[in-house]
């Protein structure tokens, strides 16, 4: 039986330029290519958006292009990797429902640092929400 080469997609955010504790677009485009080459995932594009919050998927272009590129099933992929569950939003509602999207679409979250995985995570919803932290 031959296995299905599994392929992400990279997104990646800061709100300002320049960036600390190690944020930057630089440090999480690597961290999360080190990832993708350690779980064999073919990376099928990158997406990147610089200078925006993350209250909201207003304005953030490239996000919203990563969102239709998997409506299109364009590259046909399996996982979005973000380096922490911030840089994919910071709006509970807007996570959630992005990540339901994504879900329709056999897409599930990665969140390298925070160790999330939506494909595995039963209480996943708890972790968007924010209702787990102390």
């Amino acid at each position: 039986m031959i296995k299905k080469t599994q392929k992400c997609y990279i997104y990646t955010r800061v709100s300002t330029a320049i960036q600390v504790d190690g944020y930057s677009l630089d440090a999480q485009k690597d961290k999360l290519r080190k990832y993708a080459e350690y779980q064999n995932y073919t990376i099928a594009g990158e997406y990147s958006d610089e200078g925006f919050s993350g209250k909201t998927i207003q304005g953030r272009l490239e996000f919203q292009h990563m969102l239709q590129d998997i409506q299109d099933r364009k590259d046909d992929v399996d996982y979005v990797l973000v380096f922490k569950l911030s840089r994919f939003g910071r709006n509970a509602a807007d996570v959630l429902n992005s990540l339901q999207l994504m879900q329709d679409f056999g897409v599930n979250l990665i969140c390298v640092e925070d160790g999330i995985d939506s494909s595995k995570d039963a209480d996943f919803c708890t972790v968007c929400s924010g209702r787990d932290r102390a």
